[in-house]
Order: structure tokens, then C-alpha cells, then sequence
């Protein structure tokens, strides 16, 4: 009878154990899966509104997935003022600094880091033709270290539209830097749609954004609109060709809005900050393991239309009544 009593108890104290531990593992265990700390770089040629929205848009799109600056986010920005030397030690010093990834924001920012690391996963946006800046080997399948969004303009629908609001237009003064890829990506496709709809080229080339002011003087008398692509060099001084257009009474159709929201007449371009959003999407499956070679360059499927208020005013622009309806109207 002793043993038996003997035996229940230990049972009993073996259970009891048992149970304990249960409790104790479960206890530890967490509810959530905690994410893993992240340390990326921004390297950015220069500031204007268009490539600055990409970034921040990014940013959003990490926060909004548990990605937070100061907590478990941690982001080296760096911006090259359009200085090649700065952008190269900038991308030299990525290359070396354990990053998990780099955002590389326009073409130049984008072949720059491509060169200083072949390991690094590189997301890049801004990057109008990503084949010709030979940063990937087609667009569907990157091959590379390297893949993110392309901001390719509808060219095509902006001339276009620059029909329909200056009907009388004949020549167009085209500013660009001759030394970025995507601007003469942009030029070339710009010089065959002018061709088709039977306007003429107007050619102003700049080497520094110095040279903005003096190749916007050089079309005075000599075109009818301007058109700026998305140039960097020539966006981060569009107030210059803005002072021009206005004082000559040249209207500007733009590659994008911002320059439209310092006073350029129209624009049907991309959003750059649902671009930055768009290219922060793919920036989370890389972190969760996907590999950047296998992964398509994506291109924006919805434009916006733009259009200035005070420049319709000023150049006496009648704006058809359906495209006033939908498109977004700046003072």
C-alpha cells in the first residue's frame, strides 16, 4: 500500500513538472515574430521635388510595413549635390558599409552604385531607360544585382497635349543635359514624335545647371513651347526656364509636376511619390529573400495630368472642358 501511495505521488509531482514547463515555454514565446533590424542607404544625384517625393514615398511604404526610423530602421542619406566626385565617394562608401540594401535614385545615382557593388541589392527609381544605362540586361529579367522602377514618360501624350493647348505651335525648344543617359533616351523618342505630328526640334543643351538660365535665352524668337524631360540637371533649375517662358510668353510642357507647380503650363508625367511607394513594395521582397536579378523592372500605369492655373491665365490658354475636369489644377 506504501508503494503505491509512493508511486502516486511521484506521479503526480512528474506531472506537475511537466506543466510548469509548458507554461514557462509558452510564456516565452512571442505573440509576433519580431522584424529583423535593417540598415539601408539613399544615394540621390540632386534635390528636386520630383526625385525627393521618390524617396519619401519609399520611406512611407517601409514604415506602413513595420519598417520605422529610430526603432528597427536605420537610413544613411546621401545627396551629391550633381557633383559626379561626391556621388562616386558616396557610392565607394556603401559599397563597404554592410548595408542590407541601397535605394539609388536617378540614373546617375543608379550607374554609380551598379559599379561600386556587384553584391549589394540595389533598388533604383527615377531611371528612365534602365537597359540603355546598362544597369540591367532587359527589362524583365534584370540579371543583375540591380532592379526597382523606371519613370519613363508618355512623351507620345505630352506632345500631344501640347497640341491641343497651343494649337499653333510649330517649333518646341527642348532643354536637356547631352551628358545623362535618360535625357537623350528622352530627346530621341521626343525628336520621332515631333516628326509625326509635324513639329520641329529645337535643341538646348546644358553642362551644369549654371548653363539653365543661358539655354533657355538661346530659344527667345526662335520656338513656340518649350518641353522639358525629366533632366535632372534642368528640373533642379526649372525656375530659370519658368522666368523665360513667362517674360517671352513660351509656354512649357514638362515631364513632370513639379516643374508644372513652379509655373510650367501642362504636363501628363508621372507621380514620383507612388513611384518611390511602388519601388519601396519591391524593396520588401527583397528583404523577405527575393533576388533583384529575377525580379522585372515596373513602370508606372497611371499618369496624372497637371495643368497651372496661372500659366493657362497668363498665356490666354482655352483648356477643353473634359480635361479641366480631371485633371489636378496648381496655382
Amino acid at each position: 500500500m506504501k508503494k503505491v501511495l509512493a508511486f502516486g505521488l511521484s506521479l503526480m509531482l512528474l506531472l506537475s513538472l511537466v506543466g510548469c514547463g509548458a507554461a514557462k515555454s509558452g510564456t516565452s514565446t512571442p505573440a509576433k515574430d519580431e522584424q529583423k533590424p535593417l540598415k539601408i542607404g539613399i544615394v540621390q544625384i540632386v534635390e528636386h521635388p520630383a526625385l525627393d517625393s521618390a524617396r519619401q514615398g519609399f520611406l512611407e511604404t517601409l514604415k506602413a510595413n513595420g519598417y520605422e526610423e529610430g526603432k528597427n530602421l536605420t537610413v544613411d542619406y546621401q545627396n551629391a549635390q550633381g557633383d559626379q566626385s561626391i556621388l562616386q565617394s558616396i557610392t565607394q562608401k556603401f559599397s563597404s558599409a554592410g548595408l542590407d540594401l541601397v535605394l539609388a535614385i536617378a540614373t546617375p545615382s543608379a550607374q554609380a552604385m551598379a559599379s561600386a557593388s556587384t553584391n549589394i541589392p540595389i533598388l533604383i527609381t527615377a531611371v528612365t531607360d534602365p537597359v540603355e544605362a546598362k544597369l540591367v540586361n532587359s527589362m524583365d529579367k534584370p540579371g543583375k544585382n540591380v532592379t526597382g522602377t523606371t519613370d519613363m514618360n508618355p512623351i507620345k501624350e505630352q506632345f500631344e497635349l501640347m497640341k491641343t493647348l497651343i494649337p499653333s505651335v510649330k517649333k518646341v525648344g527642348v532643354i536637356y543635359n547631352a551628358g545623362e543617359v535618360n535625357s537623350q533616351v528622352q530627346v530621341a523618342i521626343a525628336k520621332k514624335v515631333a516628326a509625326e505630328l509635324g513639329l520641329e526640334i529645337v535643341e538646348a543643351t546644358v553642362t551644369t545647371s549654371a548653363d539653365v538660365l543661358q539655354a533657355s535665352q538661346s530659344l527667345i524668337g526662335k520656338v513656340n513651347a518649350i518641353y522639358v524631360p525629366t533632366d535632372n540637371m534642368v528640373v533642379s533649375a526649372a525656375q530659370s526656364v519658368v522666368q523665360i517662358s513667362h517674360k517671352n510668353k513660351i509656354p512649357i510642357i514638362s515631364g513632370e509636376s513639379s516643374v508644372v507647380d513652379k509655373g510650367a503650363l501642362a504636363t501628363i508625367g508621372i507621380n514620383y511619390k507612388n513611384l518611390g511607394k511602388q519601388t519601396g513594395e519591391m524593396a520588401l521582397r527583397v528583404i523577405k529573400g527575393e533576388k533583384p536579378q529575377d525580379m522585372p523592372i515596373e513602370a508606372q500605369k497611371d499618369f496624372d495630368t497637371v495643368l497651372n492655373q496661372s500659366a493657362i491665365d497668363l498665356f490666354g490658354i482655352t483648356v477643353p472642358e473634359d480635361m479641366m475636369k480631371k485633371a489636378v489644377i496648381v496655382k
